[in-house]
C-alpha cells in the first residue's frame, strides 16, 4: 500500500525529516519526506503492517523539539517500481501553514562534544545539532531551511556538509550547524566598538568579569549585561549604570548544585531549570543568600536562576573552572556566579544587533562579547515559577516557548490581538491555533512601541497570517489600542474592543478551551472598565464572547491618580480614610505630601475611585511600613507576599470581610487589623489568608447562584503564589473546578490571547 501523510505543527527545524527517514529505512519502506507549506509531507509505500507501524511511531516517538498538531493520512496510488526512501527538496510557493520551533538550549550530546578535546568542535562557541540551538531567533521565513535563516551567510565546509547530508548523523539537515572552519566568529569589543586584541575572547571575558567589569554578552535573542554576582561593587555599578535601583537581577549558575548554595530547588524546579527551554526559574532563597549575593535581588524572598543554554555561556563557566577535560565537572557546585540581566536600558526592548549594542550599551558595559551572524527576532528570557501540581506558571513567556502554538477548541477567521500597555504581547490566530508573541514589554517609550510593529511584521510574515479581525483593549490611549484602530482603518477590518478583565478571564478560558459559562475572579493593578472607571478586583460571569460584571471589590480612592500606584503610602492613607481614620494620616506618614493627600481624600479631588485588588495590597504594605515608594511595578505586593510566605500558614481573620447588597467585597475589617498590627510578617500572612477566604466565598456564592461549576483565576494578582494557592485550595475543597493560566502569564502578558479568543468567538455569533 502507499499512503500520503501531512503532519502539521512544529515539525520543521526539529529533525523531523531525518527521524521519518530513519523509521522508514528500519521498516524497509519506500517513498520520500519533505518540508512543505503545511508542515511536513510524506509519501510511504510498503507492506500494510509496516506502513501502519510507521504512522503509529511518528506520533509516539517524534523528536523532542517537535509538536505534532495533526497527522492526516490518505491513500495514494501504488508505484510499482518504488524503492528506497529519500529526503526530497522542500516545496514552497504558497502561504505557510506550519509553525517554527522556539529556540532550544544546548542538548546533552552537544555539551559532551563541546568539552571533548578530541572533537573537531571542542570549545566551538556555535555548536548545535538537530535537537538544539537557535530556531525562532534566526528564521527569516518558512520553510525552515538554511537559506531562509541568518546562518545562510556561512556556507558549510566539506565536513559539515557531509554531516548535513548523512541520514545517520545527528546533524542531518540541521540548519544552524557550523564548525570552527566555516562558522561565525567571536570578537571582544571595547565600549566604542574597537576590536580588542586578545587571543581568546572567552578567556578575556572571564578575566574581565573576575576583575569586576561589566560585559555585554550576545545571546540567542539579544544581549545580556553580565557581572560577577558575588562582587557587590560590580553589582552596584551595574545598577547605577542601568538605572535599575531595586528591581531584581537574574542569576546564571553552572548547574543545579550551584543553585542549591543559594536557594531551595525542589524536583519541579530542577525539571524547569534543565528543560529544553531553560527559563529563569524563581526559587525561594536560603538564609544567607542576600549576604552572598549582595544587591542581586534585594529584600525579596525569591531568586531568579537560570542555567547556561548557549555554547558561549557554557564556555564561560568552563573557563572559570580551569578548562577541565570532559564533563565530569559539570554536575559539581561551581563558585562562578553571574548576574545575567537583559540588555534593555531604560526599559526599552532588548538589544539584538552589534551596532545597536555599541550605541546603546557603550555607557553601561566595559566590553562587549559579540559574534558575526544576525539575530533576526529579539527574544528575552522567559521567567517562570513552579505552579500547582507541578505545572509551569509564566511570569514572562518568551525565549524557549514563543511562538509555540496554543491549541484552541474553536476555529474561525484569523485574528490579530494587540494586547495591553504593560508586559505587552500580541497574538495571531490561524484556524484553531493561537500564536502568542514573545514578551515585548511596557509600551511607555517609543522604542517599545516600535517593537510591537516589528514583532507583528516578523510573526505575521513568518507564519504567513493575514488577519481578518483585529482585537484590542478598550482603553483609548494605549499605544496598542491606537495601533489596532489604525490597522483596522487601513485594512478595512472589523475592530473588536475587549474589556481588560474580560480578556484576563478569557485568556484562561482559551487555554482550557472553555466556551461554557464560568465565574471569573480577575484581580490586578488596573484596567479600563466598561463604565470608564478604574477596575481591578472583579467578579465576572463569562460565556463565549460575552461577560457580565457580577461584583467588585469595595472601591478605594487613588490620591494623586497614577502616582498612588507608585507610592503605597498614599494607598495606605486612602485605606485609613476609608476606615474613617483620616485624622491619622498626617501623624502616621512623615512625608511632605501627607497634608495634601489628606486634603485630597477629604475633598474627593484628584482621587479617582478604583476597585483594584493590587491597590489594596499596596495599602497593606504601606500600613505595615514595608514599602512607602515602589522602585518598580508590583514591588510592594511582592515584599508583602515574601513576608507572608516566611511567616507560614495563618488563619483568616474572623469577621475580616463582608459582602454587601451590591455584591461588593469589603475587606476593610482585615485592613483595620493590619493597620493595628505590630508584627508585619504575621499581619501579612493574615491579610493573605483572609483575602483568599473572602475571594473563594465570593466566587462560590456566585457559582451556586448561577449554577456554574468552573472558576477561573485570572489577572496579575494570581502570580502571588500564597494567594493563588489558598484560593485554589478553598475552591477545590468545595468541589468546584479551578482553571488557571498555564501556557501564558496570568497578568497582562496573557491579555492578547484573551482578546483573540473573545474576537474569535464573537465572529461565530455574527
Amino acid at each position: 500500500m502507499r499512503r500520503h501523510l501531512t503532519v502539521r505543527g512544529v515539525v520543521q527545524g526539529v529533525g523531523f525529516r531525518p527521524f521519518v527517514h530513519r523509521l522508514a529505512s528500519e521498516l524497509a519502506l519506500a517513498g520520500w519526506v519533505r518540508n512543505d507549506v503545511h508542515g511536513v509531507e510524506i509519501e510511504v509505500q510498503g507492506q500494510p503492517s509496516a506502513v501502519q507501524e510507521l504512522v503509529a511511531r511518528i506520533e509516539r516517538e517524534a523528536p523532542p523539539l517537535a509538536r505534532i498538531a495533526s497527522l492526516e493520512a490518505e491513500d495514494a496510488p501504488v508505484e510499482p517500481r518504488a524503492h528506497g526512501f529519500v529526503i526530497a527538496a522542500s516545496c514552497g510557493g504558497a502561504p505557510a501553514r506550519t509553525g517554527i520551533a522556539p529556540d532550544s538550549a544546548l542538548c546533552r550530546d552537544c555539551v559532551e562534544e563541546l568539552f571533548d578535546p578530541h572533537s573537531r568542535r571542542y570549545r566551538h562557541a556555535f555548536i548545535s545539532c538537530t535537537n538544539c540551538g537557535p530556531r525562532y531567533a534566526i528564521a527569516k521565513r518558512l520553510p525552515y531551511d538554511r537559506p531562509n535563516t541568518s546562518m545562510a551567510a556561512f556556507p558549510l565546509c566539506l565536513s559539515c556538509r557531509r554531516e548535513y547530508q548523512t541520514p545517520a548523523d545527528r546533524r542531518f539537515h540541521a540548519q544552524p550547524i557550523a564548525c570552527p572552519d566555516c562558522g561565525p566568529r567571536l570578537s571582544l569589543l571595547g565600549p566604542g566598538g574597537t576590536r580588542l586584541d586578545c587571543a581568546d575572547p572567552i578567556a578575556d571575558t572571564v578575566a574581565r568579569l573576575a576583575r569586576g567589569e561589566i560585559v555585554a554578552i550576545k545571546g540567542v535573542g539579544g544581549f545580556h549585561l553580565a557581572c560577577d554576582a558575588g562582587n557587590a561593587d560590580a553589582v552596584a555599578r551595574l545598577r547605577k549604570r542601568k538605572a535599575r535601583e531595586e528591581k531584581p537581577f537574574a542569576l546564571m549558575l553552572a548547574n543545579v548544585a550551584s543553585a542549591r548554595q543559594f536557594a531551595e530547588v525542589p524536583v519541579e524546579a530542577v525539571r524547569l531549570l534543565e528543560s529544553t527551554e531553560h527559563p529563569i526559574v524563581l526559587l525561594h532563597k536560603l538564609a544567607g543568600c542576600d549576604a552572598a549575593l549582595a544587591g542581586v535581588a534585594p529584600g525579596l524572598a525569591w531568586l531568579g536562576v537560570m542555567l547556561p543554554y548557549t555554547p558561549i555561556q557554557y564556555l564561560l563557566f568552563h573557563e572559570a573552572a580551569g578548562r577541565p577535560v570532559g564533563t565530569a565537572w559539570l554536575p559539581n557546585a561551581q563558585p562562578f556566579a553571574l548576574v545575567m540581566t537583559s540588555a534593555n536600558p531604560g526599559g526599552e526592548p532588548i538589544v539584538r544587533a552589534n551596532d545597536e549594542a555599541i550605541e546603546r550599551l557603550g555607557s553601561i558595559a566595559d566590553a562587549l562579547l559579540v559574534y558575526d551572524y544576525g539575530i533576526v527576532t529579539r527574544c528575552d528570557d522567559s521567567v517562570v515559577r513552579c505552579g500547582h501540581g507541578g505545572a509551569t506558571q509564566f511570569l514572562r513567556r518568551a525565549r524557549g516557548y514563543a511562538p509555540r502554538a496554543i491549541h484552541l477548541g474553536s476555529s474561525g477567521p484569523s485574528v490579530l490581538a494587540l494586547g495591553g500597555s504593560l508586559k505587552n504581547t500580541l497574538c495571531l490566530t490561524r484556524g484553531g491555533e493561537a500564536f502568542v508573541s514573545q514578551h515585548i514589554g511596557d509600551l511607555d517609550n517609543a522604542a517599545s512601541c516600535r517593537a510591537v510593529e516589528e514583532t507583528l511584521a516578523r510573526l505575521a510574515g513568518l507564519l504567513k497570517i493575514e488577519p481578518q479581525l483585529i482585537a484590542c483593549d478598550l482603553h483609548p490611549d494605549y499605544h496598542s489600542s491606537r495601533l489596532a484602530a489604525l490597522l483596522s482603518r487601513q485594512r478595512g477590518l472589523r475592530l473588536v474592543g475587549v474589556q481588560h478583565h474580560h480578556a484576563h478571564v478569557a485568556s484562561v478560558a482559551a487555554e482550557h478551551c472553555c466556551t461554557g459559562p464560568l465565574v471569573g475572579l480577575a484581580l490586578d493593578g488596573a484596567g479600563f472598565g466598561a463604565d470608564g472607571g478604574v477596575w481591578g478586583g472583579e467578579l465576572l460571569r463569562v460565556e463565549g464572547a460575552r461577560f457580565e460584571r457580577l461584583g467588585h471589590l469595595l472601591p478605594l480612592r487613588l490620591p494623586g491618580g497614577d502616582r498612588a500606584a507608585r507610592e503605597p503610602w498614599r494607598m495606605a492613607a486612602a485605606a485609613l480614610h476609608a476606615l474613617g481614620r483620616a485624622n491619622e494620616i498626617k501623624r502616621r506618614f512623615d512625608r511632605p505630601a501627607a497634608p495634601a493627600v489628606a486634603q485630597m481624600l477629604d475633598r474627593g479631588v484628584q482621587s479617582p475611585w478604583t476597585s483594584s485588588c493590587g491597590r489594596w495590597f499596596d495599602a497593606a504594605a504601606g500600613l505595615l511600613d514595608i514599602k512607602g515608594v515602589s522602585a518598580f511595578e508590583g514591588q510592594a505586593a511582592m515584599l508583602l507576599e515574601g513576608l507572608a510566605e516566611h511567616y507560614g500558614p495563618a488563619e483568616p481573620l474572623a469577621g475580616g470581610y463582608g459582602i454587601d447588597d451590591e455584591n461588593r467585597l469589603d475587606i476593610r475589617p482585615v485592613i483595620a487589623h493590619v493597620a493595628e498590627s505590630s508584627e508585619p510578617a504575621r499581619a501579612a500572612a493574615v491579610f493573605h489568608a483572609t483575602l483568599a477566604a473572602a475571594l473563594a466565598d465570593w466566587a462560590v456564592r456566585a457559582a451556586a447562584r448561577l449554577g456554574v461549576a468552573h472558576i477561573a483565576l485570572a489577572g496579575g494578582c494570581f502570580a502571588n503564589r500564597v494567594l493563588a494557592a489558598a484560593v485554589r485550595a478553598d475552591l477545590d475543597a468545595r468541589g468546584l473546578t479551578v482553571l488557571e493560566a498555564e501556557q501564558v502569564p496570568p497578568g497582562d502578558g496573557g491579555l492578547s490571547l484573551g482578546q483573540a479568543w473573545v474576537a474569535l468567538l464573537a465572529s461565530q455569533e455574527i
